[in-house]
C-alpha cells in the first residue's frame, strides 16, 4: 500500500512531533548491528556491500518515530473530526481549481488509465493537500529506525532495502529525500515498493519522479488504482437509509450482497427510493458501511471504493477521498448527520476558533487554521473558564459557538514607542561586520551578491544570498527555477536600505506608534549583522543563525534563522531581556520577482478585512476575491494590511508561469503593496521595475500588534516555496 499515514490530515490538524535526532548522536550498538544485518540481507538481493554502506553511511535512530506506529489519526481520530479536516471548503477549492489547471493532463491520464479524473484529484489532496505536504523527515533514517525496532519491522525492512535499491539505481538521490515518518512521499505519498512497482513516467522525460513532477505523480496514482481494480465509469458507493432497527452486524466492507439483497433487507435511497445506482448492473454486489453505527450515515459501497481502500486501509481514509471526489464533482457531501452533539471544523472555522482566541488575550500565533498545541492549550482554559468537565482541548462546533455567542471585550494595545538605542550610529560601523568565529560549513561562503557582501548558501535543492548589510535575504533559488526575490538594478548605495528581498523591519513597521526622530521600518535594516551558527541538516538542507548587533537601552533581542533547502524557512526570534512588556510590530517585507505585477494574483485574502494606506487606514473594507492590481475599487496600486490573516497566501504568475506559496506562523498581518506606475516613478530605485515585484509582507502590523512579556518571546515564521503553474 502506498501510504501508513495521511500527511494532509497530520497537517491540518497540526498532529505534534519531536524533530528527528541530528547525525551528530551517541551511536547505537544495537541499530548498528540490525544494520549490519541488514546489509547481508541486502547482498543477498544484489546490492553491493559497499554501495549498501555508502548510502547508509551516517544513518542514526530516530526513537521519535516509534510512538507513531500506534497513533495514526486514520484510527485515532473521530471520523467526524477526520472528515472535517480533510473534505473542507478550501480543500474543495483548491481541487476544483487544480480540475481546471491540470486538465488536458487529467483527461489524458483518465483515458490511459480508465480513472476519472476527479478522483486522482482527490487522492492528491488528501494526500498531501495538492503538493504542498509532502513530509519532512528523511526517509533512510525513519525507514532504518522502522527497520530495527518497533512492531511491524519485516514489512519496513523490505521499504528500507526497496529504497536502497531505487538509490542505487539512480531513480532517487539520497541526499534531501523526505517524506511521512513511515516512508511515504511524493505529490501522492508512495511507499518505496510501491514506488519501484507501480511509478510510471507520465510526462515523458524517461524518469519517474514522483515529488517533482505532477504528471509522474498523477500518472502514477491512475494507474495504482487501475491495478487495484477500478472499474470505469462505476461509481464508489452511494449515501443510503436502512430501515430502524437494521441488524448493524450485517455491515461491514467485506459482508458483501446483491443489490437485490439489500433491497429485500430495507435498504433505500436518502429519498426512500429503490436502490439503482447508475452505472451499475442490477445483480451488482455491494457492502454496507455504518463508520458510526446505525444513527449515523450509512453508505453502500461497490468495487471502486475497495481499489480507493487499498491505498491506505482505514475506512476513514477512504471515505475522505470518496466524499472529496463527490464534492469536486459538485455534490454537496454526506446529508446524513453524525451522531455528535460537536462535529469537527473545516479550516474556515478553526481560523475562526483562532480569532475569538486571539481577541481573549491567548498567544497562539497565527489564526492559521491549525491546531497545534498552543491552541488546544488555550482552547482548555476557555473551556475551564465555560465551566465545562470535559476540558480536553479540543477543536470542535461547541467550543467555537460558544466563544461566539459571548459579547468580546477587545482593548487595542499600543505599540511602545522607542527611543533610538544609544550604540545606534556605532553598530552601523562596517568595521564591526561579521565579527563571527563561526566555522562555515560546505555549502556556506562569504562573497557578494550583485555587489552586496553577502553569505551564499548552496544547497541540492535550493540556492540562496543574505547580505551582512541588514541581515536580508537577497536571493532564493530552488533548483530548475528563476529567482522568487526581486532585487532593485537600480538600488542607492549603502548605507541606503537595499531595495528588494527580504527586508527585515523590527522592532516597528513603518514608523507605527513611533516619532520622527527613529528611522522608518525598525532598526536593524541598516546595521551590518552577524553569523553566530551555520549547520547542514539530515534532509540536505543548511540553516543559518544570525543576528544584528546589540542595541542599548532597548530591552529587546532579535535572531533570526533562515533554513534553505527545497523550501526557505525564514524565522525571527524576539526576546524581552527588558523588565516590562513590549509591544512591537514587525515585517519579513518580501518582495517577490514576477514577470508583471499587473498580471498577477493573490489567493488566501477573499473575505479578509484590510486596512488601505492610501484612505490613511481609516476604515476596514472587506476584500472580494484574490488580490490583484485590477482591483476596480483602486486599480493599478495597493497598499493594504490585511488584518486577522489566515497565513497561507498563493501568488499566481501567468507570465513566468509559476505559484509562489507563502506560509506564515505568529504572523497576524499581511501587507501587501505595489506602488504601480506612478508613484514608482518618483522613486529612484525603482521606476519602471514596479512591474517586476510585488510585496506580500508576512507582518504583525496595524492593530495587529504583539506584546512580549518580560522574560518572554515571540516567533514569526515564514515558509516560501515555489513550483510550476
Amino acid at each position: 500500500m502506498p501510504i501508513l499515514t495521511t500527511l494532509g490530515l497530520a497537517a491540518a490538524l497540526a498532529v505534534p512531533a519531536a524533530a528527528p535526532p541530528t547525525a551528530a548522536a551517541t551511536a547505537d550498538p544495537a541499530f548498528a548491528r540490525c544494520m549490519a544485518g541488514l546489509q547481508t540481507t541486502a547482498a543477498t538481493q544484489g546490492i553491493d556491500a559497499d554501495r549498501f554502506t555508502a548510502i547508509t553511511a551516517g544513518l542514526q535512530p530516530d526513537p521519535t518515530v516509534l510512538p507513531l506506529l500506534d497513533a495514526q489519526p486514520e484510527f485515532t481520530t473521530p471520523i467526524w473530526d477526520y472528515l472535517a479536516a480533510l473534505v473542507d471548503r478550501q480543500r474543495v477549492d483548491d481541487g476544483r481549481a487544480m480540475l481546471q489547471q491540470h486538465r488536458d493532463l487529467l483527461q489524458r491520464v483518465s483515458a490511459q488509465y480508465g480513472v476519472d479524473p476527479v478522483t486522482i484529484v482527490a487522492v492528491w489532496g488528501v494526500e498531501s493537500d495538492y503538493g504542498r505536504v509532502f513530509g519532512k523527515r528523511p526517509l533512510l533514517q525513519s525507514l532504518a529506525t522502522l527497520s530495527c525496532a518497533g512492531r511491524r519491522q519485516p514489512f519496513f525492512r523490505g521499504e528500507l532495502l526497496a529504497l536502497v535499491k531505487l538509490i542505487d539505481k539512480g531513480d532517487l538521490q539520497a541526499q534531501g529525500l523526505t517524506g511521512s515518518w513511515a516512508g511515504a512521499f511524493g505529490h501522492t505519498q508512495f511507499m518505496p515498493s510501491t514506488y519501484a512497482r507501480i511509478a510510471v513516467d507520465g510526462d515523458g522525460d524517461g524518469r519517474r519522479d514522483l515529488v517533482g513532477s505532477i504528471p509522474d505523480a498523477l500518472a502514477s496514482t491512475a494507474n495504482y488504482l487501475k491495478r487495484a481494480g477500478w472499474r470505469t465509469g462505476e461509481p464508489w458507493g452511494m449515501e443510503v437509509r436502512v430501515p430502524a432497527g437494521f441488524n448493524a452486524s450485517q455491515a461491514g466492507r467485506t459482508q458483501r450482497r446483491a443489490l437485490t439483497d439489500w433491497r429485500a433487507l430495507g435498504v433505500t435511497g436518502l429519498d426512500g427510493s429503490a436502490l439503482a445506482p447508475a452505472g451499475l448492473p442490477a445483480d451488482a454486489r455491494a457492502a454496507l458501511l455504518l463508520p458510526a453505527g446505525n444513527k449515523g450515515p450509512a453508505l453502500l459501497v461497490f468495487r471502486n471504493y475497495d481499489a480507493i481502500y487499498s491505498y491506505n486501509a482505514a475506512e476513514s481514509y477512504a471515505l475522505a477521498i470518496a466524499t472529496l471526489a463527490d464534492r469536486l464533482r459538485g455534490g454537496n457531501g454526506l446529508v446524513t448527520a453524525w451522531p455528535t452533539d460537536d462535529p469537527g471544523l473545516g479550516r474556515d472555522e478553526r481560523r475562526q476558533l483562532q480569532t475569538l482566541l486571539l481577541a481573549r488575550g491567548h498567544d497562539i500565533g497565527a489564526a492559521d487554521g491549525m491546531i497545534g498545541t498552543a491552541s488546544r492549550r488555550a482552547i482548555q482554559v476557555e473551556q475551564r473558564r465555560l465551566g465545562w468537565a470535559d476540558a480536553d482541548g479540543r477543536a470542535g462546533q461547541r467550543i467555537l459557538r460558544a466563544l461566539q455567542s459571548e459579547p468580546q471585550a477587545k482593548v487595542p494595545a499600543t505599540p511602545t514607542r522607542f527611543s533610538l538605542p544609544t550604540n545606534y550610529s556605532a553598530a552601523q560601523s562596517p568595521a564591526i561586520r561579521s565579527r563571527s568565529s563561526v566555522q562555515q560549513i560546505k555549502g556556506v561562503s562569504s562573497g557578494q551578491f550583485q555587489g552586496l557582501d553577502a553569505w551564499l548558501v548552496e544547497t541540492p535543492q535550493a540556492t540562496a544570498a543574505i547580505s551582512v548589510f541588514g541581515g536580508q535575504l537577497l536571493s532564493f533559488v530552488p533548483q530548475g527555477q528563476p529567482d522568487v526575490m526581486w532585487l532593485s538594478p537600480k538600488r542607492a548605495a549603502l548605507p541606503t536600505p537595499i531595495r528588494g528581498g527580504s527586508p527585515v523591519c523590527w522592532p516597528y513597521f513603518g514608523r507605527q506608534g513611533q516619532g520622527d526622530d527613529v528611522p522608518a521600518h525598525g532598526f536593524v535594516r541598516t546595521l551590518p549583522w552577524e553569523l553566530q551558527q551555520s549547520r547542514r541538516l539530515d534532509d540536505g538542507s543548511i540553516e543559518l543563525t544570525l543576528a544584528p548587533p546589540a542595541l542599548d537601552n532597548l530591552g529587546l533581542r532579535l535572531t533570526m534563522t533562515v533554513r534553505v533547502g527545497r523550501e526557505l524557512r525564514q524565522q525571527l526570534v524576539t526576546e524581552n531581556t527588558g523588565k516590562a512588556p513590549a509591544t512591537i510590530t514587525q515585517a519579513l517585507h518580501n518582495y517577490f520577482r514576477v514577470g508583471d505585477a499587473s498580471k498577477v494574483d493573490v489567493d488566501g485574502v477573499d473575505g479578509l478585512d484590510y486596512l488601505d494606506k492610501f484612505e490613511n487606514y481609516a476604515q476596514p473594507r472587506r476584500q472580494q476575491g484574490p488580490w490583484s492590481l485590477r482591483d476596480p475599487r483602486d486599480p493599478g496600486r495597493s497598499d493594504r494590511i490585511y488584518t486577522q490573516a489566515g497565513g497561507h497566501y498563493v501568488l499566481r504568475d501567468p507570465v513566468l508561469k509559476r505559484r509562489i506559496d507563502i506560509r506564515t506562523e505568529g504572523s497576524r498581518s499581511l501587507v501587501a503593496w505595489n506602488p504601480g506606475a506612478d508613484a514608482a516613478a518618483k522613486m529612484a530605485d525603482v521606476g519602471d521595475g514596479w512591474r517586476d515585484y510585488v510585496c506580500l509582507e508576512a507582518a504583525n502590523a496595524g492593530p495587529d500588534v504583539v506584546t512580549v512579556a518580560p522574560g518572554g518571546r515571540h516567533v514569526l515564521l515564514q515558509i516560501l516555496s515555489s513550483a510550476p503553474l
